[in-house]
């Protein structure tokens, strides 16, 4: 049984073979673990990531935390170490170049730094593109030829795999569907520009857009539950949306349908045949899927929306540590780790097999709020 309470994948897998170092490094906190070659993680540390603190001290604790997962798994030693982070970055050299959820992380050789402290090669890969990666191989994606992963946190990222290969770009950091400008001239975004989906979409700014609601509020609207809260997150809009709170079910109708109007391009550019979402502001379930769903379903060309499944991450939070896993797993020497496992047998004729989890032994702790 898996720490969410899923059952634990049956029937294809095996843990044999070389373990690799997974951090996955967000603005909110840092999530590490061992993943062996089949997707399960080991030895799971998740940690607020306090940015403010600046670089070194965050990568200091980020460190630290992953020589304690390896000794926690108790697998031997790792072969490799992949690094999942927001970017822009520079894959290659690994480098992040200024990612703009973590203020002063000017050009960090992330990468070689982490060589230095395990003394294995580094994978360095965008956390979205990476989730993108783990749910095509053990996820959602699992036996599938095009998916896009959607990931709405504290910021929106996304990855794309098109005909069984990753979409990477030109310049390595395709896939940043979170700056799909769904809003010209709209709210400000954390990448400068204005408009874009994570401006609306993502858990800061549906924190932030219901403090400005309610410094703001509508002349006869009943008084909102959300004002007696020390610091209003996403979670707790959408928890006071489905309770019928007025203001918050604003707040939330904006985000999910310029969500919807943010996939349903997608759909209508790509006709992948799943849009997975995941993140934290995912946790809200049918509150958010539903509705972008439905949006979908009306507003996409309609071949391609007839081709396209909406539906939530399989692997939940892990599944930017699992990612991080996957590139990791395939810098290894050839023949170091098996191939992964068979998607699922196909289930009755018209039926899809529900997707699995790989199992994960221990409960994230600390884990910040969205």
């Amino acid at each position: 049984m898996t720490t969410d309470g899923s059952p634990a994948p049956a029937g294809g897998g095996t843990a044999t073979g070389t373990p690799v170092l997974a951090l996955d490094i967000g603005g909110t906190k840092l999530a590490v673990g061992v993943v062996t070659p089949d997707g399960a993680v080991h030895g799971l540390r998740v940690r607020p990531t306090r940015r403010e603190e600046g670089p070194d001290a965050v990568i200091a604790r980020l460190f630290a935390l992953g020589h304690e997962a390896v000794a926690e798994a108790g697998l031997g030693p790792v072969g490799a170490v992949g690094i999942a982070c927001g970017g822009p970055l520079d894959a290659r050299t690994g480098v992040l170049q200024s990612p703009p959820h973590l203020p002063g992380w000017d050009d960090i050789p992330i990468g070689p730094l982490a060589t230095a402290a395990f003394g294995v090669p580094f994978a360095l890969e965008n956390d979205a593109t990476a989730a993108a990666v783990a749910e095509h191989r053990y996820g959602a994606g699992r036996g599938l030829d095009s998916l896009v992963y959607l990931t709405v946190s504290t910021g929106v990222g996304g990855g794309v795999v098109l005909d069984g290969r990753l979409h990477r770009g030109a310049a390595g950091n395709g896939g940043e569907l979170g700056h799909i400008t769904v809003r010209r001239g709209g709210r400000a975004c954390s990448c400068g520009r204005r408009g874009c989906i994570e401006a609306y979409a993502s858990g800061s700014s549906i924190a932030a857009r219901a403090a400005e609601a309610l410094a703001d509020p509508v002349p006869g609207e009943a008084p909102s539950s959300l004002a007696g809260l020390p610091a209003v997150t996403a979670a707790d809009v959408s928890a006071a949306a489905a309770a019928g709170d007025a203001l918050a079910a604003r707040v939330w109708a904006e985000t999910v349908d310029l969500l919807g109007s943010a996939v349903s391009d997608l759909v209508n550019v790509l006709e992948p045949e799943l849009v997975v979402l995941g993140g934290g502001v995912t946790r809200s379930g049918g509150m958010l899927l539903d509705p972008v769903r439905a949006i979908v379903a009306r507003e996409a060309m309609p071949p391609a929306a007839r081709a396209a499944t909406v539906r939530l991450a399989a692997l939940g939070d892990v599944v930017c540590v699992v990612g991080a896993g996957a590139i990791a797993l395939d810098v290894l020497p050839a023949g170091a780790a098996p191939a992964p496992p068979a998607p699922p047998a196909p289930g009755p004729a018209g039926t899809t097999p529900a997707p699995t989890h790989p199992p994960h032994d221990h409960a994230p702790t600390e884990a910040a709020r969205v």
